[in-house]
């Protein structure tokens, strides 16, 4: 996706709805300092541009039974763009992974993955991820506490 511009009220909506998607579009307008039907256009216009790209809520993990972060370094055999391919579409059909980034350096891949303990991220390890065909090193780091966690993007200051 290009870089889209965003003046000062865009910038202020989208920080709002960072902090809270569940905001009424009439105390978002106050807050923004725009009408109601001002601020609805705007933030459709958000939305249309793919500025917005969804909605969401977060969940505790630990509220859920899901505790247990592991941060995964992934080597494949080889780096061909089918064997990228293959295993990019083999990590989004595993729920457990809510992150996978193409990396550089030692590992190809780096994947987050969550688990309600030890037990259930060994089955994931030995019943998914040793099972992707091309999959040559798996490194395995546990977090031992979240320091820092965030959703809302740093956004840069505009001029407007």
């Amino acid at each position: 996706m290009p870089f889209i511009s965003v003046d000062g009220i865009d910038r202020r909506i989208l920080e709002g709805l960072q902090q809270n998607a569940r905001v009424s579009n009439v105390d978002l307008a106050a807050d923004v300092g725009l009408s109601p039907s001002a601020c609805s256009r705007r933030v459709r216009e958000l939305e249309q541009s793919g500025v917005i790209q969804r909605y969401t809520m977060l969940i505790d993990p630990e509220a859920v039974g899901m505790p247990v972060s592991v941060f995964i370094n992934v080597r494949l055999e080889r780096q061909a763009e089918p064997d990228l391919e293959a295993f990019e579409a083999a990590i989004a059909e595993l729920p457990e992974v809510m992150e996978c980034y193409l990396m550089t350096g030692d590992s190809d891949y780096l994947l987050r993955v969550v688990a309600s303990d030890i037990a259930a991220y060994r089955r994931f390890l030995l019943e998914h991820l040793t099972r992707i065909p091309g999959v040559a090193n798996i490194q395995s780091s546990f977090a031992l506490n979240q320091v820092k966690y965030r959703t809302a993007l740093p956004l840069p200051a505009t001029d407007a």
